[in-house]
Formats: C-alpha cells, sequence, structure tokens
C-alpha cells in the first residue's frame, strides 16, 4: 500500500505527467503562463542532466545490496530529477496565488515527491536534498530574472530571437558534451550493473542523448513561443468542445514527429526541437485556421480615441 501511494507520488514529479499535462494547460487554459512554466523547467531538466555527468553519483540501490530498487534506471542519481523539478514547477504555480491552501498543497507534494524518491530505493537522502535546494534556487533565480530578461528578449528582432534560441541551446549542449568527457572510456562497476539488471533496467553507455533532448526541447520552446508572440498569442477561451477539440489535434501532430527521434544526439536534438515548435507554434496556428481558436489582433484606436480588440 505505502509502495502505491510513493509510486503515485513520483509520477507525479516525472515527465509522464509533466509533459501531457502542461501541453493541456497550454492550448486549453493559460498559454502564457504555462509558457513561462515550460521554459523554466525545460532548462531545470536540462541542468539535471548536466550535473548528473558532473557528479556520476551511483543510485543507492546499486551499491547497497540492503535497498530494494523499485524502479530501474540507468542514469546517476545525483541530484535527483524529480526532486528538483518539483519545486520548480509545482513551486512555480503556486508563486501565482497567494492562497495559504495552495501554497500549503504545493509544499506538501514537493515534500512527497522527495520522499517517494527515496523510499522508492532510486536516490539517497543527500541527492533529494540537493535536488530540493537546486530546483528551489534555480526557480526564484528565474523568478528574479525574468522582468529583465523578458522585456529585453521581445524587443530583439524575430530572426535574432530565433537564432539566439539555437546558439544558446547548441551552447548548453556543448557544456554537457564537456561534462561527459571525463566519462569517456567508463564502463560500469560489476556490482551496479548487477545492481540494474536485477531490477529490470538496462547497462546502457553514458550519452549524451538525455542532454539532447532537453536542449533540443529548450531550443523549441524558445524559438516557439517567440515565433507565437510574433503572429500573436491565441485565446485559450471557446466553447468546451473548441477547447477539446485542441487535444486531439496538437497530439495527432506530436505523435507524427515523435518516431522521428532515433539514438543520435544530433536526430535527438532536432526531433525535440521540432516536438517543442508544434507544440507552441505548430498547434496553435493549426487551431486558429481550423477555427478551434481565435487570436486577437492589435489593439486599434478608434475615432473617439478609445481602444479595442479585435478578434480573428
Amino acid at each position: 500500500m505505502l509502495t502505491s501511494f510513493m509510486q503515485v507520488m513520483s509520477f507525479l514529479g516525472s515527465a509522464a505527467f509533466y509533459v501531457p499535462l502542461l501541453m493541456v494547460l497550454f492550448w486549453c487554459v493559460a498559454p502564457r503562463l504555462v509558457a513561462r512554466a515550460t521554459v523554466i523547467l525545460l532548462f531545470s531538466a536540462y541542468l539535471n542532466t548536466l550535473l548528473k555527468l558532473v557528479f556520476h553519483d551511483p543510485r543507492p540501490y546499486w551499491t547497497d545490496p540492503s535497498v530494494e530498487g523499485k524502479q530501474s534506471y540507468s542514469s546517476f542519481g545525483m541530484p535527483s530529477g524529480h526532486a528538483q523539478n518539483a519545486p520548480v514547477a509545482w513551486g512555480f504555480f503556486a508563486t501565482q496565488t497567494r492562497r495559504r491552501a495552495l501554497w500549503a498543497a504545493a509544499l506538501v507534494v514537493i515534500a512527497l515527491i522527495g520522499v517517494s524518491r527515496v523510499q522508492l530505493g532510486v536516490h539517497s537522502t543527500g541527492q533529494v536534498l540537493a535536488g530540493w535546494a537546486i530546483g528551489a534556487g534555480l526557480l526564484v533565480a528565474a523568478l528574479g530574472l525574468e522582468p529583465i530578461i523578458v522585456p529585453w528578449w521581445t524587443r530583439l528582432p524575430l530572426a535574432v530571437q530565433m537564432t539566439l534560441a539555437l546558439v544558446i541551446s547548441l551552447l548548453l549542449l556543448t557544456a554537457a558534451w564537456g561534462a561527459l568527457q571525463p566519462l569517456q572510456g567508463w564502463t560500469w562497476p560489476d556490482a551496479w550493473a548487477r545492481a540494474v539488471r536485477a531490477a529490470g533496467g538496462r547497462t546502457d553507455p553514458v550519452t549524451l542523448i538525455e542532454s539532447a533532448k532537453a536542449t533540443g526541447g529548450f531550443c523549441g520552446a524558445v524559438a516557439g513561443l517567440s515565433l507565437l508572440a510574433f503572429r500573436g498569442w491565441f485565446d485559450p477561451g471557446g466553447e468546451p468542445w473548441r477547447r477539446l477539440s485542441r487535444i486531439p489535434v496538437g497530439l495527432a501532430g506530436a505523435a507524427a514527429i515523435h518516431p522521428l527521434g532515433g539514438s543520435h544526439v544530433i536526430q535527438a536534438f532536432a526531433v525535440q526541437t521540432l516536438l517543442a515548435l508544434w507544440v507552441t507554434a505548430g498547434a496553435p496556428e493549426v487551431f486558429v485556421r481550423l477555427r478551434l481558436a481565435r487570436r486577437p489582433v492589435r489593439a486599434i484606436t478608434r475615432s473617439d480615441g478609445d481602444r479595442e480588440e479585435l478578434p480573428q
């Protein structure tokens, strides 16, 4: 019973939970708010892959026979990605409200996500504490820098924004490549390999694939949101059937792109870039063209001096 509950809490801190939830909220509820959360969360995901390469710390069940790994992983354990992303995601949305009940609920979820990782044997207490600290620090830094970076970014020409999105992402991937170099020729210790296989995992070589996916997603999201802002944000409102109809349309496009991914770093980067571009810019454009959403046009000044928004 406890293990099942902890697996549920662990799921609430996983990409399998965040990605579909953020897509639906972006398409159907609050695109501007979710866009902010997504960029921060994608950067956090990249940072976690980088730090795992830097520390290359084993998971508890790899080295301690008394610890049962209830989930299988072949990635390093320091810091915990679930614990790191929890304050970024849940904490971000908590900061958007002054309701104490929602703040308390977010703190409880963040705490339980971290505790679940220890109880499931996939992270040590130190790895979870490090994840919490890094995630909280990243969120505070992002919220503090946002009022400076966003206005500066929006003043840049679209071509410069798109180019910078690619250049910054490639620089981040280069940093991950640098962190990987000390691990060239690294082989799995026998005890670690046996523990991974016993938990149902595989001892795959240490590569840049996860970093490439994270930086590709970051690149596509930043570029896509820049393009969306240039064209004009879409209105997430409308009748319930219009909102619900956006979900299968958006998922169909993502499903067509996802199989193109592979085990090559460049391919992984490119496919994740395309996926994020589709989610943030391609799908909203299709929604507007299919009349599943409206795009407000720029405000105009009427003869009496008042301003009004004209929906498209």
